[in-house]
C-alpha cells in the first residue's frame, strides 16, 4: 500500500507543471480563410502601392484656429504631400500617378465617433477639389462608410458635397433598416461571393443586428468595395484604440465587411490586417491620407472630448502599414507624455506586424522613409 500512494504522489507531482503550463499557454486563435486571398494574384495597384515604405508628414500650425479646421490651409497640406510623395511639380500629374478620370473614386472616410471627431469635411472636400482639378467628375466619387446615419450625422450630405454620391453598407430607409417584408436593406448591399470567414461567432439582439447585417461565421464584403468603385482613397482620422490606433488598416478593415462584433472580441488585430489583403481592398486602396488636423490619444475610437488633440498635420502614402506606423508613433509619444501609458507596448503594434507579414507593406520605422514637411 506504501508503494501504490508514492507512485500516486509522484504521478501527481509530474502533473502539476503540466497543467500549470496549459493554464498559462493562451488559447489558439480561431483559424480565418486567409491563405484564400494569399492565392489570389495581386495586380499593379496591389497594397502597399507604388511608394511602398514612403509616408510624407506635412505640419501646419495655421491649419486649425480657434478649434476650426481652416480649408484653404488643409488644401495646401494636401497638395504639397502630393507634389513630395511623387516627385511631381505639377499638382494634377501628381494625382494621375493614382486616378484617372475614368475611374469610379470612393472616399473612405471614418465618422463613427460622431461630428466631433471624424474625418473633417474641410479635408474631404479639399480632396474632392484636387480630384475635380485632375478631371475627376464628381459623379464618379463616392463617399462612404459602413453607416449611412452616421455619415450624414458627421455632416456628409448632399448639401456639402453636390453632386457626390453619400452612401454607407447599412442604410436606413422611411427611418428603418427593414424593408416592408422584414428585410434588412443591408442585406442589399452585401456581396455574399467575397467574404472573410472566421472560426469564431456570435448572436446579436434585435438591436444590434441591423449594425452587424449577419451572424455566423461569415463577414461578407460591402459592394461599395467589389462593385462600385475601382479606386479607393482612404481618408481616416488620427486617433488611438486602446493602447493601439484605428488608422489606415482599420478604417478599411472594419469598414468594409458585416458581422464584426465576433471579431473585435477574438481577432482584433488579424482582422485589422487580414481583411486587407483580400482584393477589394489590397488591389483598390491606391492612396492614405490621414487627417490627422483633429485627432484624440484616449478614449478612442469613441469621442471623449477630454483627450481631443489638435495634431496639425497630415499623412500621405501609398503604403498602408508605414502610414500607420508614422501614425501610432505619433499617438504613442503622446500617450506616453501624458502619462496614459508608461512605454510603447509590442501588442500595439501586432495588427501592423500581421500586415507585414502579409506583404501589405512595412511595419519597421527604421525602413520607413518619412519626409517630414512643415509649413509656416
Amino acid at each position: 500500500m506504501k508503494k501504490l500512494i508514492v507512485v500516486c504522489l509522484s504521478i501527481a507531482m509530474l502533473l502539476i507543471p503540466v497543467i500549470s503550463i496549459a493554464q498559462s499557454t493562451p488559447d489558439p486563435k480561431p483559424a480565418t480563410n486567409i491563405l484564400d486571398a494569399i492565392k489570389i494574384p495581386r495586380n499593379e495597384n496591389s497594397m502597399p502601392g507604388k511608394y511602398p515604405a514612403k509616408v510624407v508628414q506635412v505640419d501646419n500650425e495655421k491649419s486649425v484656429v480657434d478649434k476650426k479646421i481652416v480649408y484653404n490651409e488643409a488644401y495646401e497640406m494636401i497638395s504639397k504631400g502630393m507634389l513630395e510623395l511623387t516627385g511631381k511639380s505639377n499638382l494634377k500629374d501628381a494625382w494621375l500617378e493614382f486616378v484617372s478620370p475614368k475611374d469610379r473614386i470612393g472616399l473612405k472616410v471614418n465618422p463613427v465617433a460622431g461630428p466631433t471627431l471624424t474625418t473633417s469635411i474641410e479635408v474631404t472636400q479639399a480632396i474632392v477639389k484636387q480630384l475635380e482639378e485632375t478631371g475627376v467628375p464628381r459623379e464618379n466619387i463616392i463617399i462612404w462608410d459602413r453607416r449611412e446615419e452616421q455619415l450624414f450625422e458627421a455632416g456628409f450630405t448632399n448639401e456639402a458635397f453636390p453632386g457626390i454620391k453619400i452612401v454607407g453598407t447599412e442604410r436606413p430607409e422611411n427611418g428603418s433598416m427593414y424593408d416592408e417584408n422584414g428585410k434588412l436593406y443591408g442585406l442589399r448591399m452585401i456581396d455574399t461571393t467575397q467574404y472573410y470567414w472566421a472560426d469564431c461567432e456570435d448572436k446579436y439582439d434585435s438591436a444590434t443586428i441591423p449594425y452587424m447585417v449577419n451572424e455566423g461565421k461569415y463577414s461578407y464584403f460591402t459592394k461599395i468595395v467589389t462593385e462600385m468603385v475601382d479606386k479607393i482613397i482612404n481618408v481616416p482620422i488620427l486617433k488611438n484604440a486602446g493602447s493601439s490606433v484605428t488608422l489606415c488598416l482599420k478604417n478599411l478593415a472594419y469598414g468594409s465587411i458585416t458581422n464584426t462584433g465576433r471579431l473585435h472580441k477574438q481577432l482584433w488585430a488579424e482582422t485589422v490586417a487580414e481583411v486587407n489583403a483580400f482584393p477589394p481592398l489590397r488591389d483598390k486602396v491606391v492612396l492614405n491620407i490621414v487627417d490627422g488636423l483633429k485627432g484624440c490619444f484616449q478614449g478612442g475610437p469613441g469621442a471623449n472630448p477630454q483627450f481631443f488633440v489638435d495634431w496639425k498635420t497630415i499623412l500621405i502614402g501609398t503604403d498602408p502599414v508605414a502610414v500607420d506606423r508614422v501614425g501610432y508613433d505619433i499617438v504613442i509619444k503622446k500617450r506616453i507624455a501624458e502619462g496614459i501609458q508608461k512605454e510603447d507596448s509590442p501588442r500595439g503594434r501586432t495588427f501592423l506586424n500581421l500586415a507585414q507579414d502579409l506583404k501589405l507593406g512595412e511595419a519597421d520605422l527604421e525602413k520607413i522613409e518619412l519626409t517630414k514637411i512643415e509649413i509656416k
